[in-house]
């Protein structure tokens, strides 16, 4: 018989695990075909906003001292993800282009809703073992984001957006007005070259050259070049052409989420190339309960800057008092990421009153803005 503690425990876990739900919904659209291929992102985006105005937010912490023991059924949830997506993913690269039922448009909406899943869930996942000191985790880390063609996004995240988020040099805080669109033309090229160089720079100081084997790049490129193969191997031309249209679906819903996790918010400038310790009103923040669950606590995104290693049960909410907060969950504000002209009606005056807030002795923006450390060549 389980424990009362350990019972009360799993339940508190139960709503998270609703993500495994949506592995049955892949196979049904592909073994259905017809109108049950576009479920995945009705699913994802839809359900899970309707069941945010339902149930409203979750405005409650927990103990951020709590013990690594008691956070098992938590931690289950992201250990197990990896092999099912795995076996889900080249599974379906194996079975779809056999499937006589369906047909090319099928096919490719198919595969849409794959990488919604991909990168909606497996990439937060991935995101949360990488964050892990446990080599199992972050192995699983890598495992998840080579699967998406997107394995640099570790060293990006770590080296990269946790030191300069807020700041010019980080690549994925969205500056002021830039659109979705072209914010996400300029990060796929500037996050991969500031990626590889602070790892060629963490190697320099420790007195080796980048092509040294310590470079997790060679582990990157191999991983990726094994998913490349079994997919070509399992499904042909189409299964290597479904897998890197999945992997592309994935890194546009990673780079949504980046791009309203920090739209427009940035750190003081202290001189001398210093800016302020990130603090939690340098990310936007969302208590909305459903999303929580199917983004395992990623829109508590003010603590999570505040305190990168703490496990996402852990995670602390903020008011409004002290941090920004998004009016909706992250399926809506990354639609409304999509339509520009919505998205600056939306965030523009939240992030005007955000800077009066925080910043009152910063008067002009744009002329602060332009004198800061400029974006690396």
């Amino acid at each position: 018989m389980i424990p009362s503690s350990q019972t009360a425990r799993w339940q508190n876990a139960l709503p998270f695990w609703m993500t495994l739900a949506l592995i049955p919904v892949a196979w049904l659209g592909a073994l259905q075909g017809g109108w049950t291929v576009i479920l995945l992102p009705i699913v994802t985006w839809y359900f899970f906003s309707a069941l945010d105005a339902i149930l409203g937010l979750n405005l409650e912490n927990a103990d951020p001292e709590t013990d690594e023991d008691q956070l098992t059924w938590y931690r289950a949830i992201t250990l197990i993800w990896a092999p099912l997506q795995f076996i889900t993913l080249f599974g379906l690269i194996w079975y779809v282009p056999r499937a006589e039922h369906l047909g090319a448009l099928e096919t490719i909406v198919l595969f849409f809703g794959v990488g919604v899943i991909t990168g909606t869930v497996g990439i937060p996942y991935s995101h949360e073992l990488m964050h892990q000191t446990n080599r199992l985790e972050r192995g699983l880390a890598d495992f998840l984001m080579a699967m998406v063609l997107y394995s640099h996004f570790r060293s990006e995240h770590l080296l990269v957006h946790h030191v300069h988020v807020g700041t010019p040099r980080d690549a994925v805080t969205a500056r002021y007005n830039e659109g979705f669109h072209r914010y996400f033309r300029r990060v796929l090229r500037e996050s991969l070259i500031s990626a590889f160089r602070a790892e060629a720079a963490r190697l320099e100081r420790k007195g080796r050259p980048w092509t040294d084997w310590a470079n997790p790049f060679w582990r990157y490129w191999a991983l990726q070049a094994a998913m490349l193969l079994l997919a070509l191997l399992l499904g042909g031309w189409i299964g290597l052409l479904l897998f890197v249209w999945q992997a592309f679906i994935a890194i546009w819903q990673l780079e949504l989420t980046n791009y309203v996790e920090h739209y427009a918010l940035t750190r003081k400038h202290l001189g001398d190339g210093k800016y302020e310790h990130v603090k939690p009103h340098h990310s936007w923040n969302a208590a909305h309960k459903a999303s929580n669950w199917l983004l395992i606590n990623l829109q508590r995104h003010s603590d999570h800057h505040y305190k990168p290693n703490r496990r996402f049960p852990l995670l602390q909410n903020y008011t409004e008092a002290e941090a920004p907060q998004l009016p909706y969950g992250y399926p809506i504000m990354t639609m409304a990421a999509m339509i520009p002209p919505v998205w600056r009606r939306v965030m523009n005056p939240r992030v005007r009153r955000w800077r009066e807030m925080y910043y009152p002795e910063i008067t002009d923006w744009r002329s602060y803005n332009k004198a800061q450390t400029p974006l690396p060549e």
